[in-house]
């Protein structure tokens, strides 16, 4: 039975830094549990089953129990990174604190691995990952490592737990559409930070020094929605927070909104979250 990645039952059996300079039990190799890797500087390369991936500064590796792997460094360009050996579904009898290693050319064979399930969203997982995009998740493996060498109470209870919601979070970050065009990320910060300022297309593709139809088009391919429409979702999104965080009333908060008067407010506002505002207010389970 396919299993979800939300159901992971993840165990840290240890996480350490370290310094590759290449020597000798950094070649072709293989480990007995789950690891990722986390490469602070760069250039260097690692393989990973006969694939190699370049490695600059915040390069993820994530290696499977008993997937083949080689760290090719040079010596005298040494390359420090962060890594946990951990357990993704058994953390009643978890392998992690005894992990081993088989090197080449011995076959890699071992007497146990790490439990696996079958779980689709985890094998989509690359094995190699780019976390320059993505400080919170560097971070995240940062904070994990500290936590499980400076924790003196609970260690496995909350390293475990981190490791879990970093696991979910890199799922998202992997799958979620992320833009890349500078021109409509600028345009994207600027409209997270001022939703209310309610603005017309040809402004927008003014901004971003653009013509409005290609605007359109590239907008659509960066973000899977129409300008009007990602506009939209902002400003309800902070009506949500405006009716939760602040007394004013909602006649006030249309109006702080750009909205002429509060009917359309109230029709968009139950339109897109299924709940009038003021029922929004009053109720805690809309609450965002």
């Amino acid at each position: 039975m396919n299993k979800s990645l939300s159901e992971i039952t993840p165990f840290v059996g240890d996480s350490m830094s370290y310094l590759y300079d290449g020597s000798s039990n950094e070649h072709l190799r293989a480990g007995s549990v789950y690891a990722l890797h986390l490469f602070n500087e760069g250039p260097g390369e690692m393989e990973v089953e006969g694939v190699k991936y370049p490695i600059e500064r915040g390069t993820l590796i994530f290696l499977r129990p008993g997937q083949p792997h080689a760290f090719h460094i040079r010596p005298s360009q040494p390359l420090p990174s962060y890594n946990l050996y951990f357990d993704l579904w058994d953390d009643a009898n978890p392998l992690s604190p005894s992990r081993s290693f088989i090197h080449a050319p011995e076959p890699f064979v071992f007497d146990r691995l790490s439990v696996q399930q079958p779980c689709d969203e985890l094998d989509r997982l690359p094995s190699v990952f780019s976390l320059r995009a993505h400080p919170h998740l560097y971070d995240g493996i940062a904070m994990i490592a500290r936590m499980y060498s400076e924790s003196k109470f609970y260690r496995s209870e909350t390293v475990n737990s981190f490791l879990y919601g970093w696991m979910l979070s890199w799922h998202n970050a992997v799958n979620v559409q992320h833009p890349s065009d500078y021109r409509i990320v600028r345009l994207l910060e600027y409209l997270n930070s001022r939703p209310e300022h309610g603005q017309s297309v040809e402004a927008w593709s003014r901004f971003c020094g653009l013509k409005r139809t290609y605007f359109h088009e590239l907008f659509l391919r960066e973000t899977g929605m129409t300008p009007k429409a990602y506009h939209h979702q902002l400003v309800m999104k902070r009506a949500a927070h405006m009716l939760v965080e602040t007394d004013l009333s909602i006649t006030a908060i249309a109006e702080k909104l750009g909205y002429p008067s509060i009917h359309p407010f109230s029709r968009h506002f139950s339109s897109f979250h299924g709940t009038t505002p003021s029922q929004y207010r009053l109720n805690p389970l809309h609450r965002i």
